[in-house]
Formats: C-alpha cells, structure tokens, sequence
C-alpha cells in the first residue's frame, strides 16, 4: 500500500525522456563496444534500463541481434526454465461505449452481435473451459458501467470459481477490465483475483487521444494511471502491455519499459506480466490502415530485448500470433501462452458466435490438446501451475524469488504435477505418451532427493484420483 496522489502519468511517461532516448538509440545502434557491454552486463539477470533497452532494439548488426537472441534465450531458460504457462481469455461481454479505433467492440460497430453472458451462461463456458483441462483463465470485458458494472464482474468470478465440472476447477482468474477506482480494485482483490491486466496500447499521449476519440478510455491519464491505483488498493501482481503496431513500436517499447520502471519503483513491484499484442484483423479492423505495423522479425527482436531488459517479469503471446511466430518467441522470453482460445462472447459452448462478436482474429486455432503435444514436441513443460497465487507468493514475495532465481524451486515440480493430471484427466493418448516421457525425464532434475520422491508420490496419487497438490 503506497499514497499514489503525487504520481502523474505525464511524469513517469515523459515525451521528452522518450525522444532523447530514441534520439540516443539512433546515434549508438552501430555502437559496438556500448553495445557489447551492455549484452555483458545484462548477463547478470539484473535487467537494462529503458535507454539501454532501446539501443539494442535499434541495432541491426547481424552478429549483434544474434548475440542479444542467444542472451534472451539463455536469461528465459535460467528463470523460467523449460515450462510453459498456459490460460484462456473468457469474454463475458461486449458492450461497450468507447470509441476505440483499433477495437471492434467500439460503439460506433454497428455490425458486431452485442452480448452479455448471463450467470448460467458464464457457469457453462467456465465448465466447457473446464472440460479441456484449463485452470488459469483471462476474463474479458468491455467497458459499459450500464452492462458491466463491476458488480456484474464481480459475480461472474465468484461464478467461475464455484463452478466444478469432473475434476476440472478454475484456481485463477486474472482480470482484464477497464480501469477503475482504488475502491472498486479493493473489491477485486477482495474477490480473489490473481493478476490484473491493462494495456496501456500506446504511451504517446497525442497518439493515444486521437485512437480513443471518447468514452472513458479516452482519459490518458486516468488509464495510464490505473495500475497505481491497483497497487495501492493492495492488488500484489499487475499485467502491462501495449498493442504494437497502433504506434511507433520504438515509442511504445520505451514507455513500457519506463512504467514498469515506475511501478517497481513507486511500489515495489514492477509488472507480474508482460503482454505483447500486434495489431490483428478483426471486425471493422483493417490492419492495413495502420501504417505502423511491425514484421514478424521486428515482433522477435522486442519479444527478446524485453527478456533482458526485464528479465523477472513473465511474458504472454496470445493466439493473435500464428504457430510458427510462437514458437519462435517462445525461445526468446515468452513464459505464458494462452490455447484453444475463442475471442467471442458465448464462444466456447457456441462457436458460431465467434465469427459474429469476436474481438480479433484467432491465428492458432488449434485445440488445447493439439498445443499440449505441440509443447512437448518442443521440449516444453505444459504448466497449468497456480499454485504461487494460493499459496501467497506474490508481489514482493514472489518478485524476490524471482529475481534470485528461486522460483523454479517452486514451478518445476508444481509443473510437473499440474501436467500429470491434465494428462490423466484430458489428454488423448498420443499426448499422454509423450507427456508421460517428459514427466519420467524430468523428475531427476528436480532440485533435491525429497522434492523427487514428493513429485513422485503425488504423481501416483494423481492417478489414484486426487488432485491439486502445491508445492
């Protein structure tokens, strides 16, 4: 809990910081030596500062950018290890009054299918997500304090976590709703979230009015300041983010590195999560109309850079991305994923709505399974893992183990358990197969004699029916 009156968005997101930076990065993007030793200094796990960051974003050197590669990769493996988060988004409504140009939802659409899930509604989709092996969920709304008043928010996540289908359970909802007041941020953690979300989707203040022309989302900085008022309501872990391509994606990495500087900080926790969206298509979206959109190669160079410049924070791809960019980028930082998503209202237990009410394009479209066995393929762990937010480590907590590399302590066996019973529970054969060898070959690299022999217990007693061990 901290006084959040004296932080002022236009303070910590400086414009004139941000192009001295970028005027900086310009002039040392072929600058060897700086270069080197920043790569050589990060190599402590201790992160780089924005306009460090944003030098080697700028290089193109070939043997440069495969230098900062081969250093993402190396800072991923030593904090996240091999293991791979996986969530879905749930949509539980639409309705929206703002005026948003990159968002279908905006409410000049006249074309998109309007919906608001019910209470029975929500109880369906969270079993249908259930049924799938899902145990971290993202909720979704728009902004309409008419249609979803945060009382309506509320209820929906004491929905989802009463709601058991099997030996299926919901154990995180992580939040992402428009921003609020410290009060309404005190009810949600009150209600047990996990980590909320925001995107900020682009820090230029001039860029961001003209993108967000009304509604309350065009208040920069009401919006930008929200995640302060998160903190001081007392929620511990925060999710950041920007949809790259709406602006210049230089600009944008910048003030997103300098708010998560801010926020660790003013508070003493930078972001839990990372998020790092493209512009997609959608309904009434046309991503050609905005001229800043980035490449695949662009995506892969933020995607790193950000791994070392914030090496503690987790970092989320969605189903935005294609297979083939995911797996790129899971070697380069990305420690969470989501699979079998639909972007739709009602669209787990009515697909066809997907086409009528979603947000954006789903490029993945394969299902949870398919991306299970996807994962193992490539030598990942599949974590359903939640076991830190139940078990108190988070905010500070957890930012301290984190940054000394004493999390996987934690998150190696609590992956391993969480995949044996969604192998046990959901999984078709083949992928029990391979699941099943990943399990064997990484029990002996579990830290000592006694968490072995615990993992091994608990995976019997998971194929005796029991569930949900935490470590």
């Amino acid at each position: 809990m901290y006084n959040v009156k004296s932080h002022v968005a236009t303070e910590f997101i400086d414009d004139g910081e941000i192009l001295d930076t970028l005027d900086y990065a310009q002039k040392n993007k072929h600058n060897r030596s700086l270069i080197d030793g920043l790569l050589e200094r990060a190599r402590d796990c201790r992160g780089l500062t924005h306009r460090e960051a944003a030098v080697l974003l700028d290089c193109d050197l070939p043997d440069e950018v495969e230098k900062m590669f081969t250093l993402a990769e190396e800072i991923k493996l030593k904090f996240y290890g091999n293991r791979i988060v996986l969530f879905a988004p749930l949509y539980l409504s639409n309705y929206c009054i703002n005026s948003c140009v990159y968002c279908p939802y905006h409410c000049k659409n006249k074309n998109i299918a309007r919906k608001k899930l019910t209470q029975e509604e929500i109880a369906q989709e969270t079993i249908a997500l259930e049924n799938m092996g899902h145990k971290r969920l993202a909720l979704e709304a728009g902004e309409d304090p008419v249609n979803n008043p945060i009382d309506y928010i509320l209820d929906s996540i004491k929905t989802i976590y009463s709601t058991k289908s099997k030996n299926g359970a919901i154990r995180r909802v992580n939040v992402n709703i428009a921003a609020t007041t410290v009060e309404d941020y005190r009810r949600l953690k009150a209600a047990g979230i996990g980590t909320y979300i925001l995107f900020q989707e682009t820090y230029n203040k001039k860029s961001y009015e003209a993108e967000h022309p009304a509604g309350p989302k065009s208040d920069y900085a009401y919006h930008t300041e929200a995640m302060d008022r998160a903190r001081e309501a007392g929620i511990d872990d925060i999710g950041c983010g920007v949809l790259f391509g709406l602006n210049l994606y230089r600009y944008d990495f910048v003030g997103l590195l300098m708010h998560a500087e801010h926020l660790e900080a003013a508070t003493g926790v930078g972001p839990h999560t990372i998020s790092v969206p493209r512009i997609c298509p959608a309904d009434d979206i046309d991503p050609k109309s905005f001229s800043n959109a980035i490449s695949d190669e662009t995506f892969e160079k933020i995607v790193a850079v950000l791994r070392i410049a914030v090496p503690y924070t987790g970092m989320i791809v969605s189903t935005r991305e294609s297979p083939k960019v995911r797996e790129r980028v899971l070697q380069l930082g990305i420690s969470q994923i989501s699979g079998a998503s639909r972007t739709s209202v009602g669209g787990y237990t009515l697909p066809q709505r997907d086409a009528a009410s979603a947000q954006f394009d789903v490029s993945d479209t394969r299902t949870l399974d398919e991306v299970i066995g996807w994962l193992l393929d490539l030598g990942y762990i599949p974590s359903f893992c939640t076991a830190c937010y139940r078990s108190g480590r988070t905010g500070e907590h957890f930012m301290k183990m984190v940054k000394s590399a004493q999390i996987a302590s934690h998150c190696h066996p609590n992956a391993l358990v969480t995949l044996k019973e969604y192998l046990e529970d959901y999984a078709s054969s083949e992928t029990k197969k391979k699941g099943e060898a990943m399990i064997q070959k990484e029990i002996p690299l579990l830290e000592s004699e006694g968490v072995r022999k615990a993992v091994v217990q608990h995976l019997a007693d998971i194929e005796h029916g029991q569930r949900d061990f935490r470590f």
